[in-house]
């Protein structure tokens, strides 16, 4: 048991401290967007509370849930809402047992490719190295149950892409841990950016699958240290 309350703890750190890259790299307005992370060796997920300044944010303000998406009675946070997303998250956790953190996001260039329902296409070699092709486009749901989950599920199963553009909405990311779902989550507005850029000014020039197939392999298993979460 003390095993599992240090792992609650730590997750709870550590979602707690990502939703500030949120802010810095400028992914979210007002209080829009949501951090969540799996705890390691239970059937549990911590996740923001709903509607709460991210100035005001603590590992105590952090909501602990179980697998179906219900808040753990007596745990820190437990008196606060989780996310309007939670349902999505918890579909996602007990679908996608490979995924250990999931950012969901407001970035405008990715919301905008959202709207236009439109995935991004992969043209750049950093797309190739961290999505492995183009992000692909999710369906519209509606906000409140399980339906984004579901969507975000059927979409990147079987797909290499660790980030979904869920039409009309925005970018959903999942990593092995929070910290590489975030990485996911500014690098997914870093290339829909570049990318609409580059096709405001002429035609796109796409990579062969070959050669994405060998970018992707070598970032994934060469790049960094072994072991680490960069993907």
């Amino acid at each position: 048991m003390e095993d599992v309350d240090a792992a609650i703890l730590g997750v709870r750190e550590d979602v707690a401290r990502l939703h500030a890259e949120l802010v810095r790299y400028n992914l979210v307005v007002w209080t829009g967007g949501n951090v969540s992370g799996r705890v390691p060796g239970a059937n549990l997920y911590v996740i923001k509370p709903s509607g709460v300044s991210y100035d005001d944010l603590a590992p105590s303000d952090m909501i602990l849930c179980d697998l179906d998406g219900r808040v753990v009675a007596g745990s820190a946070g437990s008196d606060r809402s989780p996310s309007s997303d939670n349902a999505a998250h918890a579909y996602v956790y007990r679908n996608m047992p490979e995924v250990g953190g999931i950012v969901h996001t407001h970035s405008t260039y990715a919301v905008a490719w959202a709207a236009r329902g439109e995935e991004i296409p992969c043209v750049i070699t950093a797309m190739a190295d961290e999505f492995g092709g183009p992000v692909p486009v999710g369906p519209f749901a509606i906000i409140g149950d399980d339906s984004i989950g579901r969507g975000i599920v059927e979409t990147l199963s079987g797909h290499r892409s660790r980030a979904v553009l869920m039409r009309n909405h925005g970018p959903f990311t999942v990593g092995v841990t929070p910290r590489d779902a975030v990485k996911a989550a500014v690098m997914v507005e870093d290339v829909a950016r570049t990318v609409h850029l580059a096709r405001e000014g002429g035609p796109l020039i796409p990579i062969p699958q070959r050669e994405i197939d060998v970018l992707f392999s070598r970032y994934q298993n060469v790049y960094g240290q072994a072991g680490d979460d960069r993907r």
